[in-house]
């Protein structure tokens, strides 16, 4: 007999060896411990709402006998070689997932990605931090893998109508990655681990007849008689009956050429903020409710904030427990933060955006109008972040008590942020509204824990990469642009997904939306 038995154990116990857990489930089913013949974590997760932290954990029992479990997923993928061909914009999550998906129905994927491979993305990496520059096609935003590459690999989502979750992480696990992202409450990958399993994917995609051509930048979007009918693309036309636009949010110019090309769009609602960095072993003591911190058995301690501040949102995002902050730009003059971490998120700082929703009520008091208002008022933070912080990639920094209390910093604690910090005040440049929300929030959130409000903790500038300033529509059940047949808005850039797994969702979705 097989069954999943739920417990709930201190997390030194969560340590402890199989035998242990054995007795442990014998004596809960008043059973003798013989009789089971194996045990296995089939779900783990972390309860810290307590002051005495608690694992949840989710065994899978065989009593008696052993009943062989499904198998995991297994993709049937088949020589595409001669199959007709669909041109995927785009090889980020969204992208790639929607190649995998195609190939499996038979269809060939020619994947067009501005960047370059993960192995030479790495060096324009090094070189990013060894001189400041920024190769504008090859950065943290651009390249195989898109931003989630080299920005934690975390896999939660909430968007558990929008598809197949656990295939997607089987599909992962197929290709490399680690069986504990299937187990896992909040799985993720880590930057050192993620961009290997972006390399079996793209081996895969390429084995069963399909391509990806990298430094190969989409400049047009060729329409005739209100159908695609291709693409120009690394100076290139490329014919193709059905695209698939997986180009992610930074990619601004892709939305400048569709609006030359009458392509509808919409505004929609984004986020903008800073980036704020603690010492890891500050939030492990304020979520773990102990002086110890998080100990030998406890991970690095997540949080999650949420508030509503003048009608508007104020919330943490992208929270990376032992990670790094890094330089996010994908132009010259741009000043951007993102933060990272590695699998074993074993650094000392722990970093989160922190950011407020902006709408076009707003935009327009601010002075911005029309379809690229949310763009034109990212791209003026970024210059002006840029400016504040003396160029070379240096980001404005401020202490969070004195962002709170208006008042200016002096010498700051150790950051992760390699280029480095220039000191300054966020009320003197940041819109009035903005500032006011952002100070509300981190106000309320360090009432809710006690610990968050302190002078080592810094606020990074400028956190404006969060989401897309636009939607570009899509309807019916096959997913395609109202105006232009055979187009199929995908992923973050298209203002569909937000994250790695809701990408390769949408991916996957459009995809199938082909058939």
């Amino acid at each position: 007999m097989y069954k999943e038995i739920a417990i709930r154990i201190s997390p030194e116990e969560a340590g402890k060896e199989e035998l242990f857990f054995r007795e442990l489930i014998a004596r809960q089913e008043g059973i003798a411990a013989q009789r089971i013949k194996r045990l296995a974590v089939v779900r783990r997760s972390v309860d810290a709402r307590q002051r005495r932290v608690v694992i949840n954990l989710t065994l899978g029992v065989h009593i008696d006998n052993i009943e062989e479990p499904a198998p995991l997923f297994v993709p049937v993928y088949r020589d595409v070689s001669a199959g007709r061909r669909v041109v995927v914009v785009g090889a980020g999550p969204a992208g790639l997932f929607a190649a995998l998906r195609l190939i499996e129905r038979g269809f060939r994927p020619v994947v067009l990605e501005r960047g370059k491979a993960v192995e030479e993305r790495k060096k324009d990496l090094a070189h990013l931090y060894r001189t400041g520059q920024v190769n504008e096609d090859s950065n943290f935003g651009f390249g195989e893998g898109g931003a989630g590459t080299f920005s934690d690999g975390k896999l939660f989502t909430r968007s558990k109508k929008r598809g197949d979750i656990r295939r997607i992480l089987e599909i992962l696990v197929y290709h490399g990655a680690d069986r504990s992202i299937l187990v896992d409450a909040h799985p993720h990958l880590g930057t050192d681990r993620l961009p290997g399993v972006i390399v079996n994917i793209r081996k895969t995609i390429e084995r069963y007849g399909g391509e990806i051509r990298f430094s190969c930048r989409v400049t047009d979007l060729l329409v005739r008689a209100g159908a695609v009918c291709g693409v120009m693309a690394g100076g290139e036309e490329l014919a193709a009956d059905e695209v698939i636009l997986a180009t992610g949010h930074s990619a601004r110019d892709v939305y400048r050429m569709l609006h030359t090309r009458s392509v509808h769009m919409e505004p929609k609602d984004f986020a903008v903020g800073l980036r704020l960095e603690h010492p890891q072993v500050l939030i492990d003591r304020m979520q773990y409710h102990t002086s110890e911190g998080r100990g030998k058995w406890l991970p690095a301690a997540e949080y999650s904030f949420v508030a509503n501040i003048e009608n508007r949102g104020v919330y943490s995002f992208c929270m990376c427990p032992g990670g790094v902050v890094v330089p996010a730009a994908t132009g010259p003059e741009q000043q951007v933060v993102n933060g990272m971490s590695s699998s074993t998120r074993n650094t000392s700082w722990a970093n989160s955006a922190i950011v407020t929703s902006v709408g076009r009520e707003e935009l327009t008091e601010m002075g911005f109008s029309g379809l690229f208002a949310g763009m034109e008022f990212q791209e003026q933070l970024e210059r002006e972040a840029w400016k504040r912080g003396g160029g070379a990639l240096r980001a404005p920094a401020q202490r969070l008590t004195d962002f709170v209390q208006n008042r200016p910093s002096g010498e700051f604690p150790r950051v992760s942020y390699k280029p480095g910090v220039t000191a300054t005040q966020f009320h003197e440049w940041l819109p009035e509204t903005m500032t006011r929300r952002l100070k509300g929030g981190l106000t309320l959130f360090g009432q809710r824990a006690r610990g968050f409000l302190t002078d080592q903790a810094v606020l990074l500038g400028v956190e404006t990469r969060t989401s897309a300033p636009l939607r570009i529509p899509r309807g019916g059940d096959r997913l395609v642009h109202p105006g232009v047949a055979g187009l199929y808005p995908c992923g973050e850039g298209a203002g569909y997904a937000g994250g790695i797994v809701s990408a390769a969702m949408d991916g996957e979705k459009c995809a199938e939306s082909i058939l």
